[in-house]
């Protein structure tokens, strides 16, 4: 009888591995929850006995917040590092700085006394290529030895990210936020957020930039923010041992990485909101909120671009902008979708292609290749060379006395000015010259961002999405400006466009042009609007970018339903359900279920009767992640649901812990164990890893119902009774299956591949 009442007691305390999950496995929301609230009340109910129960009790509740903290720091300081790192390596492709080779041109020239305010990107101390080797910068000599050294540097930086990512964390490439969706959702990728993963990103991520290919950080940022907060989350027994309180954590991780990528700390955790997350409580509205703070903070402290600025295009508009003018911003907008769209097809075909063919098997060339072409069309426009923030920045900015671009280039009629206000003046020849190189700009952009994102480097979207956007909406802009200079008395221009009035900001149209293109490729609406104008700090054009982005969100729709990330992450075939979209089919759950007619059997384990040896064949045979137990083969009554990998570490755990386990010993489910003659060897009850509670759902249940309840409580299995009695098993693999289906589209394209 000792003997049985030992036996009784094996597996009350939970083993190392039992509640844990496989590789590319869904998790179980639910338990998980459920898990945590019985922690929970195990430590509120602990902490009225003793004051060092109720210390560990502050610190339970105090950890989240702390854990908040240390990923705020932790993503400031690398994306101060990376921003810092950037901007001088895509400066060492033009030249270098003789006081010091750690400087970028700008601060190069800053501690220089012999800049003139004109021309305050030339100085001694700065050199290019050319006059580091053959003495002068003159000459076509000069220029085509710039011009090699431009082609030759991208080239070794891109080479440098690709092996890098390839030799060490193949993870590391692309942008990162379709995954993290995946991942936030209830997936697990193992490795993703590794430390790996991270170091690597973040340096090939500064040589991805650096090269000069059509790409932007703020996509890979939010990548490294998650990896940040998934490593911190291992300093927190809470969070390393509950996947879902881990889910919480990366929704807030992803909003620290906008904010630091932007300088947009509200707009992140909208973004968070609105983009990545797939469950996100209050509390994780507030901790998103105190995290994006604290890595805002922190990066303003390292002050990267020297100005105080969080990010590089940060501009101030001084002209109210009129009613008249929504018309060219919804016409921006049209055009925002109209890209957008394109611009997923384009790239899904492209990325498609890179799959299915040889291509893919060349990772290394593809973009050696890539970046040979970007170079070498980029080096003779202005425009291109530059990086494309500092694109962005020129183009969103606002011209004054004191700009010499060439987007400056006005006619001066210095009678007229008043004040700080210049009024809209006749465009000179260096406008014109910049309109061209604009335009050559947007082709080249148009196009190669198509062949560059899904590469494999880090490659966000943001920037080349907003650069497209600037130049277009910068174009306009000039062309309604000089419009309203010549023919300030058409009618509509007549009533608030009078001779000398500054009516027209041009940067003002670049920047909803921007708006309009990321909206168009990402289907963000309220987390661009507030990211937006984080970043321009323009409080008063929050109705023209609302214009913008709503209209080429309806336009943008109207072509193709998804985004950018959503269209990824079904190429890849990730398990992800949609919350957004409707589910319209009259299904029911008999025909989603399986076993299908003509299919074998359930699997199933019964309560009382099986040995260790049947289990064993049955896990061997099979592979599916989970088993239901009934009362009994001929009653089919549905008594829980176990998971594989629960079963495989009890059984193996109780060979080598529990004395009399043989083949032969039977299992059992339930409180007492089954009568057995006297001679058999001891039995094995594994009554602890049984889910009593697994959620079912009868034959006759709508389709819509069940995919709505998946959605809702994240679930990874619903059961299929009729009676009472089991029929068979829906998972979310079927559901996605039957979505696919139902669109006409291949089912087994859902498998992880």
């Amino acid at each position: 009888m000792n003997g049985t009442s030992h036996m009784m007691d094996f597996l009350e305390e939970p083993l190392p591995g039992v509640g844990t999950y496989e590789d590319f496995n869904t998790i179980d929301w639910v338990r998980e929850k459920s898990r945590d609230r019985d922690r929970h009340r195990e430590i509120a109910s602990k902490s009225k006995e003793s004051t060092w129960a109720l210390l560990q009790s502050v610190s339970d509740a105090f950890s989240g917040w702390l854990l908040m903290l240390l990923i705020g720091l932790l993503a400031g300081s690398l994306a101060g590092l990376i921003d810092i790192s950037a901007h001088w390596m895509t400066d060492l492709k033009e030249g270098l700085c003789l006081t010091g080779f750690w400087f970028n041109h700008e601060h190069c020239c800053w501690n220089s006394n012999e800049t003139t305010f004109e021309d305050r990107d030339k100085c001694p101390q700065w050199e290019t290529w050319s006059q580091l080797i053959l003495g002068h910068g003159e000459g076509a000599f000069a220029y085509i030895l710039n011009y090699f050294m431009y082609v030759l540097w991208a080239l070794v930086f891109s080479l440098l990210a690709v092996l890098l990512v390839r030799g060490f964390a193949p993870y590391a490439c692309g942008s990162g936020i379709p995954e993290i969706k995946t991942i936030l959702s209830g997936f697990i990728i193992r490795g993703y957020l590794g430390k790996w993963t991270l170091i690597i990103k973040t340096v090939t991520l500064v040589l991805a930039v650096s090269s000069g290919l059509s790409l932007g950080k703020e996509g890979p940022l939010v990548h490294v923010a998650c990896c940040c907060g998934n490593i911190l989350c291992h300093l927190f027994t809470k969070y390393r041992k509950n996947e879902a309180k881990r889910r919480e954590v990366l929704s807030a991780a992803a909003a620290a990485g906008v904010s630091v990528a932007f300088g947009a700390p509200i707009g992140g955790v909208l973004f968070s909101l609105e983009e990545v997350s797939y469950y996100f409580p209050l509390k994780t509205l507030w901790r998103s909120f105190f995290a994006a703070l604290v890595a805002a903070f922190t990066l303003r402290s390292i002050n990267p671009f020297g100005n105080s600025r969080l990010v590089l295009f940060y501009v101030e508009f001084h002209t109210p902008w009129h009613l008249l003018e929504l018309v060219p911003f919804i016409l921006l907008g049209i055009f925002g979708g109209l890209w957008g769209s394109f611009f997923i097809r384009s790239n899904i075909a492209w990325c498609r292609r890179r799959k299915t063919t040889k291509l893919g098997k060349y990772p290394v060339l593809e973009v050696i290749v890539v970046t040979a072409i970007t170079a070498i069309l980029a080096f003779p426009n202005e425009y291109t060379r530059m990086s494309t923030s500092e694109l962005i920045s020129e183009l969103f900015n606002d011209c004054g006395l004191l700009d010499f671009s060439k987007l400056c280039e006005y006619v001066n009629d210095f009678n007229s000015t008043k004040g700080d206000d210049l009024p809209d003046r006749a465009a000179g020849p260096g406008v014109y010259t910049a309109m061209w190189q604009l335009a050559l700009a947007l082709i080249l952009k148009v196009f190669i961002t198509i062949f560059t994102f899904g590469m494999k480097v880090p490659s966000g979207l943001f920037i080349p999405s907003m650069a497209v956007g600037a130049i277009v909406g910068r174009l306009l802009g000039v062309g309604m400006e000089q419009l309203a200079y010549y023919h300030h008395d058409w009618a509509i221009f007549s009533g608030w466009c009078s001779q000398g009035a500054d009516c027209i900001t041009p940067g003002l149209y670049a920047m909803v042009g921007a708006a309009a293109c990321l909206g168009g490729v990402t289907r963000m609406t309220v987390s661009l609007v507030v990211i937006m104008f984080e970043l321009t700090g323009g409080l008063e054009y929050i109705v023209p970018l609302m214009a913008a982005a709503m209209t080429s969100k309806w336009v943008a729709d109207a072509i193709g339903r998804e985004g950018i990330y959503d269209a990824h992450i079904r190429l890849n075939g990730y398990p992800f359900l949609e919350a957004k979209e409707e589910f319209s089919h009259k299904t029911l759950a008999m025909d989603v279920m399986r076993p299908r007619r003509n299919d074998p059997v359930l699997t199933v384990l019964t309560q009382d009767s099986m040995t260790v040896e049947d289990v064993e064949a049955i896990i061997n045979e099979t592979t599916y992640s989970g088993y239901p137990v009934v009362v009994s083969r001929e009653s089919q009554r549905l008594v829980g649901f176990v998971l594989r990998r629960d079963l495989i570490i009890s059984i193996e755990n109780a060979r080598k812990k529990q004395d009399g386990i043989v083949s032969t010993s039977v299992i059992y489910f339930t409180d007492h164990s089954p009568p057995l003659p006297p001679s058999s060897p001891s039995m094995l009850k594994l009554r602890s890893i049984l889910d009593l509670s697994p959620f079912t759902v009868t034959d006759q249940t709508p389709m819509e119902i069940v995919v709505d309840i998946f959605r809702k409580l994240g679930l990874r299995q619903c059961l299929v009774t009729h009676n009472g009695k089991l029929l068979g098993i829906i998972t979310k693999k079927d559901v996605l299956k039957h979505i696919a289906q139902m669109a006409n589209q291949d089912p087994d394209s859902i498998l992880f591949n």
